[in-house]
């Protein structure tokens, strides 16, 4: 799922005219093209797989072009998606009965760039690190996994307190305590 050229908008409300559709598609296209990538890391860190997590993209921008053509709010477009996709990924994770357990495409893998000449030394240390990261990350309670990777995809903290239902304070706290933990297991 490259692009969603493919993807045929019905119309869905006859008081919407044929101008009215396709400007909505074109703003969808473009939120589509700068959100899709990020939106479809946080859906595969519900541990759900590549091809359910492409399907709650489709659904998030389906769920858009509903939302857009309803005339609803268009006050924090880039939250409101990544709740959507929090919900739908979450949806399809209990559906699909999946629990937590690694997929081919972890998002700490997806960011992990391998270094094209590192000496054995380098490449153990490297490797403990990384185990040492990996394991704090998935020791973290939930909420603050979720905290943590829509900081890392650049969302601001009353963003974050909105996808998730927190408060700002609970967000503030769940990322200063991960980030702690993180940096202590870091220099250990």
């Amino acid at each position: 799922m490259g692009s969603i050229d493919h993807i045929s908008f019905p119309a869905l409300a006859a008081t919407a005219s044929l101008s009215d559709r396709s400007e909505i598609e074109c703003e969808v296209m473009r939120f589509f093209e700068e959100f899709r990538t990020p939106l479809l890391r946080y859906a595969l860190s519900f541990r759900i797989s590549v091809h359910d997590a492409e399907e709650v993209i489709q659904e998030v921008f389906l769920a858009l072009f509903l939302h857009l053509q309803s005339d609803k709010s268009r006050k924090n477009l880039r939250g409101w998606l990544f709740r959507v996709a929090h919900n739908q990924a979450l949806r399809k994770r209990t559906t699909l009965h999946q629990r937590i357990q690694t997929t081919s495409f972890d998002w700490i893998d997806a960011h992990r760039q391998p270094d094209p000449s590192p000496n054995p030394e380098e490449r153990l240390f490297a490797d403990q690190r990384t185990q040492r990261l990996v394991a704090v990350l998935k020791a973290l309670p939930e909420p603050d996994q979720y905290c943590l990777r829509l900081r890392a995809e650049g969302l601001r903290y009353r963003e974050i307190a909105s996808v998730l239902g927190m408060s700002l304070g609970a967000v503030s706290i769940s990322l200063t305590r991960s980030l702690g933990r993180l940096l202590r297991a870091d220099r250990s």
